[in-house]
């Protein structure tokens, strides 16, 4: 989930339906809330941690941070100087959780159909709204970290990209890599408090309207697509924060006149393959997590 959340356009939500935790996760989210603190005097902190389900949260948010911090330059570095492989695996990954979700649907009805189709509208539009030129402001930050984590945990809009229409993915990935202890401290508060609240909106919808969510989440991955596909030129460019030049809007091309129309190489093979592996890789963790129920 880590890795995912910080590739715009890629969602750790996505990675937590893949991996059967996300109703888990919810759930456990949910119960951090005032009436912890009564199971806490009434039976102890064993168990208010075991009704929160701790090991669980500890392990998950440990993975996260501890993926985010390993992998942010790493990332950084593989879709500035290798973007086509990288944005192909992630397509691939997309394509195959839209099946994998669909799969979870009790009943295929066109009323359904509507909301799927809602969720692709809702996605793409905001995958082409032009990026705020945000200050990168205590409040700003706080507020972004508010934003962002309820993106991180609905599959299909990343929490990455929602930081890039804000103005706010760069000042974040930057203190980040350069260890900035209070603008991380920042951004965790906000996502603590946007999590918590969100939370409790996203599982009760899920218990309540199950195949209606579903479709919807689905719809929001499949509005996506068009964001992650590799093949793209760029039409316009802006200056982030640290004045350096990066892509504003892009125009998706056929892998077959991309070389012809940018000068680069299209990469198709190797594309392919890690668009394979991608699938490859959601079908075994389908896999082992049907296994371990």
């Amino acid at each position: 989930m880590g890795a995912a959340d910080v590739v715009p356009g890629v969602s750790g939500g996505t990675i937590a339906f893949i991996t059967g935790i996300y109703d888990t996760l919810l759930e456990s989210i949910r119960r951090v809330n005032p009436s912890l603190l009564g199971i806490w005097k009434r039976k102890g902190f064993k168990a208010a941690f075991n009704y929160i389900n701790g090991f669980f949260l500890i392990a998950l948010f440990g993975g996260i941070l501890t993926s985010i911090l390993s992998l942010a330059k790493f990332i950084s570095w593989a879709l500035e100087t290798h973007p086509v492989p990288v944005w192909s695996f992630f397509f691939g990954l997309i394509m195959v959780s839209v099946y994998h979700m669909m799969r979870q649907v009790e009943h295929k009805t066109l009323s359904r159909f509507v909301f799927l189709l809602l969720g692709a509208v809702f996605a793409y539009s905001i995958t082409v709204l032009k990026p705020l030129q945000m200050d990168p402001t205590s409040i700003n930050i706080f507020f972004a970290g508010c934003i962002a984590i309820c993106a991180m945990i609905l599959p299909g809009i990343s929490g990455s990209f929602i930081l890039l229409l804000l103005g706010m993915y760069t000042p974040v990935l930057g203190a980040v890599k350069g260890l900035q202890l209070d603008v991380m401290a920042l951004f965790a508060t906000g996502c603590l408090i946007g999590l918590l609240s969100f939370s409790h909106v996203l599982s009760w919808l899920l218990k309540r309207y199950r195949d209606f969510a579903l479709v919807f989440l689905t719809g929001l991955m499949l509005g996506t697509l068009p964001k992650l596909w590799p093949w793209k030129e760029t039409i316009s460019w802006r200056i982030n924060s640290k004045g350096e030049q990066v892509p504003l809007i892009q125009e998706n091309l056929s892998p077959f006149n991309f070389e012809s129309v940018t000068g680069q190489p299209s990469q198709l093979a190797i594309a392919v393959v890690l668009m394979l592996a991608a699938i490859g890789l959601v079908l075994a963790l389908e896999k082992v997590a049907k296994n371990g129920e």
